[in-house]
């Protein structure tokens, strides 16, 4: 697992609204017995610096920022992509969120 590493959701009641988790938990907390990820939706309208739009696997996904949650890796399904190069989007959605700029 690493940093910025997206999987495909295999929580049957949420994958159709989410059918991705992106894993945003930095890699020095690799013990943890959870991970912080926040859903990608493929039903959200996107909101100006709150929810970036991400395209994986040839699909728009919409960054659900609100909706970060803490989960166990069990229920990761398959490594899809990583997209470390969107760094800089995730970050600048998660300090909007936190921090209002």
């Amino acid at each position: 697992m690493a940093q910025f590493d997206v999987y495909r959701n295999i929580d049957s009641t949420t994958t159709e609204e989410f059918p991705y988790l992106l894993d945003i938990q930095h890699d020095t907390h690799q013990r943890l017995r959870s991970r912080l990820v926040v859903p990608l939706s493929s039903m959200l309208k996107p909101m100006a610096h709150l929810t970036p739009v991400f395209e994986i696997e040839s699909r728009d996904v919409v960054m659900s920022t609100m909706e970060m949650t803490s989960v166990s890796p069990d229920i990761f399904g398959e490594l899809v992509v990583n997209i470390k190069e969107q760094r800089t989007t995730i970050v600048d959605a998660l300090d909007f969120l936190v921090n209002g700029f």
